[in-house]
């Protein structure tokens, strides 16, 4: 059994983000394109035998015990692999802002799943660790998989869509963070609303049609954020003026992000969105973790 392994958390973007209603339980019903992207934080889960699982982060405001989420994911893979006594090390370098819609603790705690299976030779399938991962929050079983797919449910729901076509990404990300039941608050609060192309957006996919995405990228959560929360607007707008094909938000924000026609094109733009972006970040979508 090997005892240390490293390995990459991957953020997300929603390409599309819709609100069905609310479901037994107080959860919300979702419909939503998503799609891994090569920003990413590097995780190390080294095995210790003494029965405790800690974090260290280079984001030294990040709880290092129970409350990090890939804290609840050591426990809960030891727990089911029958592991007891088992303890890990938990090492995050995080490249992804916290509080921005991209995913990165769901990211983290995938991560630590995928690493712990790999590493302990306990075998569980893709989907126990999506199952596993189910139980800690509506992003993990996405990143426990990754790549372009349709989710529904409150997330855990995953079907296969083409891949996005090479591109180049931009991600923008406000000085503030939004929060998460603040605007689903805001969203049961209105009759009516707009709502993404989803079916659109597959279809585009299919075709490979990065401009027919790119017109179809939207986040149902834009159409009800507060007046406060203007600069989301504001930095669509300079992704726009900055060559994007199309810009969104991602998630319950605060990051927003464009794409452009390649890799080249996004470099070039982020160079001059980050004299004016206090988080600007470069990169390109990703199929496989």
């Amino acid at each position: 059994m090997n005892q240390k392994v490293e390995t990459r958390a991957y953020a997300k973007l929603n390409l599309t983000l819709d609100v069905l209603g609310q479901m037994p339980g107080g959860y919300h019903e979702l419909r939503m394109v998503m799609q891994s992207i090569s920003l990413c934080d590097e995780v190390s889960v080294e095995l210790t035998e003494d029965g405790q699982v800690g974090v260290k982060s280079n984001f030294s405001f990040l709880p290092g015990d129970g409350r990090n989420i890939a804290v609840k994911a050591a426990r809960a893979f030891f727990q089911a692999a029958g592991m007891e006594g088992a303890g890990a090390r938990i090492q995050l370098h995080k490249r992804i802002p916290v509080g921005a819609g991209l995913g990165g603790g769901s990211a983290d705690a995938a991560a630590v799943l995928r690493g712990l299976n790999a590493m302990t030779g306990a075998g569980f399938t893709t989907e126990r660790l999506m199952e596993l991962g189910e139980t800690l929050g509506s992003d993990v079983p996405y990143c426990v998989l990754g790549g372009t797919r349709l989710a529904g449910g409150w997330g855990e729901r995953l079907e296969p869509l083409p891949p996005l076509p090479d591109c180049g990404v931009v991600i923008c990300k406000p000085a503030f963070s939004i929060r998460t039941p603040e605007l689903f608050a805001r969203i049961d609060s209105r009759n009516s609303r707009i709502h993404p192309d989803t079916e659109g957006m597959i279809a585009a996919l299919e075709e490979g049609d990065l401009g027919g995405i790119a017109h179809r990228l939207f986040n149902v959560f834009e159409d009800v954020l507060p007046q406060r929360f203007d600069e989301i607007g504001v930095l669509k707008r300079m992704l726009l003026d900055a060559g994007a094909l199309g810009a969104a938000m991602t998630g319950t924000g605060s990051a927003v992000f464009g794409l452009f026609p390649d890799l080249t094109t996004a470099e070039a733009a982020g160079k001059t969105l980050e004299k004016s972006c206090r988080e600007c970040f470069v990169a390109e979508p990703v199929e496989r973790i």
